[in-house]
């Protein structure tokens, strides 16, 4: 093979892996902004800059659509003298950014590919070197990349790229993610979701020492010496055969005032159960209470079935809130990061029916309950 078609083949083979990750991971981020948001307010939070909060949602956007936009300008061949500095810009400071994030581990998951792949630090950062090899080798060699219309056509290309991106997050902002890749998607059981994806698998070894020689010595379970025969215990060691991968939904409690474990009770119930999640009280939605939610529980009421509220607020502030909006119906606490996965409004509501999700509403298109009743219930 010449040299030519080596680079011809590699540049291409550089192209599209470039353009395919840097493609997925801006359009799983863009459709759950919010996801990006928290996890932007986690990296604000390791390092100490809370007072960057204010900037999580749009910084969100920007980056989701940047990087869409210039995989997709890559994969393409569009504006080349400019993507490929645009896609070797963003390496350049996202590789150290995840090396140093891999080392320090201020954050358990760097949030790359949001809720749709999740990786370890390290396997994040060895990624990046990757793709910033064959952004690397983009950059060196774009101006064998031919424009895929005329100059101008390509810009057209690219502004479009950008207002849809953006608007697909605006959209997932204003509703629900398009695609749910979380645990509490509709359909999931999530008794089977607290379960551990894998259980450990180890052997244990003891460390026993002669009490007359001195001899060190290694002993399985199944062949432990005892006193009598003249060894003390010394150490133990763990050789894991199979990590231990925990449960999708982790350490989920419902709690009432008293602190009262009431869990199973309401996302095992085998009836019909609605559950309203508003993870910060302060900052909810309240005209959707007045609007559609009060209304929404006294029909469920009516019929017999549960209507809960979970939060993540103090019981004062559940206090106020229930005194302020006249609301009758029981609120009970949960933590709030883990409510901020269930449902990416605030408020944001839940059918279940014996531990499976039925269906999911932002607050703004809660239905009215004949709506409800019609589409799910027997």
């Amino acid at each position: 093979m010449s040299k030519k078609r080596l680079i011809t083949t590699v540049l291409w083979l550089s192209r599209l892996l470039f353009g395919v990750v840097f493609v997925f991971s801006g359009f799983v981020k863009a459709i759950d902004p919010l996801g990006s948001v928290y996890k932007f307010q986690d990296y604000f939070l390791a390092f100490n800059m809370e007072w960057l909060f204010p900037t999580a949602l749009p910084l969100a956007v920007l980056m989701s659509s940047l990087e869409f936009v210039i995989g997709m300008a890559v994969l393409l061949g569009v504006k080349m003298r400019y993507t490929a500095w645009g896609g070797l810009l963003f390496m350049a400071f996202f590789t150290p950014l995840t090396l140093y994030i891999a080392i320090m581990d201020p954050v358990s998951d760097c949030g790359c590919f949001g809720d749709a792949l999740i990786i370890s630090n390290w396997a994040t950062f060895y990624k990046n070197l990757f793709i910033l090899a064959a952004s690397v080798f983009i950059f060196n060699y774009r101006h064998q990349v031919k424009p895929l219309w005329s100059e101008n056509k390509d810009w057209y290309v690219l502004a479009l790229l950008f207002l849809l991106i953006v608007w697909l997050s605006v959209y997932c902002l204003r509703n629900l993610p398009v695609i749910d890749f979380r645990p509490w998607k509709v359909g999931n059981n999530i008794a089977q979701m607290m379960e551990p994806v894998q259980e450990e698998e180890a052997e244990f070894y003891f460390v026993y020492r002669n009490t007359t020689s001195g001899e060190e010595k290694e002993f399985d379970m199944d062949d432990l010496p005892s006193a009598d025969e003249g060894w003390e215990f010394v150490d133990r060691r763990k050789n894991v055969i199979r990590e231990y991968i925990e449960a999708p939904v982790d350490d989920f409690v419902i709690q009432d005032e008293e602190g009262f474990d009431l869990t199973e009770i309401y996302l095992g119930n085998p009836d019909y159960q609605f559950i309203l999640v508003a993870y910060d009280l302060n900052n909810t939605h309240k005209g959707a209470f007045e609007d559609r939610i009060h209304s929404f529980a006294s029909s469920a009421k009516a019929d017999g079935w549960s209507f809960i509220v979970l939060t993540g607020s103090s019981l004062p502030d559940i206090q106020n809130f229930r005194e302020e909006l006249q609301a009758d119906y029981p609120f009970y606490q949960a933590d709030e990061v883990k409510l901020k996965t269930i449902i990416r409004s605030n408020p944001g509501m839940l059918l279940m029916k014996d531990w499976v999700v039925l269906d999911k509403w932002h607050h703004r298109n809660i239905p009215i309950y004949q709506e409800v009743k019609e589409k799910h219930m027997d």
